[in-house]
């Protein structure tokens, strides 16, 4: 008789690789679950910023393959705040209960169900109680991915209304304007704003758009790649993830504009200019 069909686990947190934490993260799997591969997503989130592991969480999960997520942001640690495991059509999503996993569970159609992970079966006992990554939620999502446990399995059901949500700010749209902000600046110094395609039609701005940040107005063209401008000068473009992004041909948009994760960005009609 053939055993329970493993699941892949989709591991995103803010461990950084400098210390043994991802190491030991996976060891845990390992140990009970040798057969379950384990996908990094990433673990370069900046420190317990939620929101930029939700977001890239949210950005990568059609992507990804269907099985467990397991993804730890967690300045809550040790407090009062839950750990949960959202059942969705896409597989579990394993981690703590602050917004962090609420996009991407949206994203994939929601949740049927979410559980407490409290079953102490699942656990991995220790006198303290700052490693959940390793003591609550890589247990449960090795069991999840393994075929051993159930969500139902790990603990009691909660209201989906008491699950923390993650309020994602929407640009503000009118005639000729709109006012956004920066979502993420990537590796690269591109700036991706929570701006797509369809709000500049809304709100008439064609090519090129007037940018302007603080005190900063510049007038940027519409481009599909970097190699449309010249070395140097700035563009708008649709990113891989369907969103408007500000980006600096051989540069990084986030200097040139002096931009940081939550600035305010204004993207505007550009002026015909006037008859000589």
């Amino acid at each position: 008789m053939l055993g329970p069909v493993t699941k892949p686990i989709t591991f995103l947190s803010d461990f950084g690789l400098t210390d043994e934490f991802v190491g030991v993260v996976h060891g845990v799997i390992a140990r009970i679950a040798p057969d379950v591969r384990v996908i990094d997503l990433t673990h370069g989130i900046p420190r317990g910023d939620v929101r930029a592991g939700a977001l890239a969480l949210m950005r990568a999960i059609q992507y990804l393959p269907e099985g467990v997520v397991l993804a730890v942001v967690d300045p809550g640690v040790g407090t009062a705040r839950r750990a949960i495991v959202a059942e969705t059509a896409f597989g579990p999503f394993v981690g703590p209960d602050n917004g962090l996993l609420s996009p991407a569970v949206a994203m994939v159609g929601g949740a049927r169900r979410i559980h407490r992970l409290e079953d102490a079966r699942f656990r991995i006992p220790s006198s303290g109680a700052t490693f959940h990554g390793r003591d609550v939620f890589a247990p449960a999502a090795a069991v999840l991915a393994s075929g051993e446990a159930r969500p139902e399995d790990l603990g009691p059901e909660v209201d989906p209304d008491s699950v923390v949500p993650l309020l994602l700010p929407l640009p503000e749209i009118e005639p000729g304007r709109i006012v956004g902000e920066a979502w993420w600046v990537d590796h690269f110094g591109n700036v991706e704003l929570n701006v797509g395609p369809d709000d500049l039609e809304a709100a008439g701005i064609g090519d090129p758009v007037t940018v302007r940040v603080g005190i900063t107005e510049v007038v940027v063209p519409l481009a599909a790649a970097y190699g449309d401008v010249e070395e140097g000068h700035p563009l708008l473009y649709v990113d891989s993830a369907g969103m408007l992004a500000l980006a600096v041909r051989g540069g990084r948009a986030d200097e040139r504009f002096n931009v940081a994760e939550g600035t305010a960005v204004v993207l505007s009609r550009t002026a015909a200019p006037t008859p000589g």
